[in-house]
């Protein structure tokens, strides 16, 4: 099967250009393929009634110190990693994982690439790892990239 659009998710951290590598050896073997890189932000979340809306959204926010420093990771990553991408984004959304599905089905992407950090002991019960969150209710393929332990910003 030929891909045609593959997304990178990322979280930028030290061990995230292992999940670039994998993307690579994707992209190698499908030439016609474009990428997409994303990552998501933590926001604050606004309550209306029932909903929660990321406060970014309502203020307009996009530019204020915390943006810049995660497009700025983000371009550094791109670079280091020699990822060409023709789409490359720095989002907010209500959860990492309802941000990565609804960036699929909104972008028709047809693989997913992400990494996932293996949890132990009580972490692994009140955490769950954003891929395992997303992988019942992502609309495409998907492949998951084991690392080793979460490591630190």
């Amino acid at each position: 099967m030929s891909y045609q659009h593959i997304l990178l998710v990322t979280d930028l951290l030290s061990d995230a250009d292992k999940v670039a590598l994998k993307a690579k050896r994707i992209l190698a073997g499908s030439p016609e393929a474009r990428l997409s890189v994303l990552h998501i932000v933590e926001d604050d979340m606004v309550r209306f009634g029932f909903e929660l809306v990321p406060a970014s959204s309502l203020s307009g926010d996009f530019d204020g110190e915390h943006w810049q420093e995660a497009r700025n990771k983000l371009a550094q990553f791109l670079e280091r990693n020699e990822l060409n991408a023709v789409n490359s984004e720095v989002n907010a959304a209500i959860s990492n994982s309802k941000g990565i599905v609804n960036y699929c089905r909104e972008k028709e992407v047809d693989l997913l690439i992400i990494g996932r950090h293996e949890r132990r002991g009580i972490a692994a019960w009140l955490v769950k790892a954003t891929a395992d969150s997303i992988l019942p209710n992502v609309p495409c393929d998907s492949l998951v990239v084991k690392l080793d332990q979460p490591v630190p910003k």
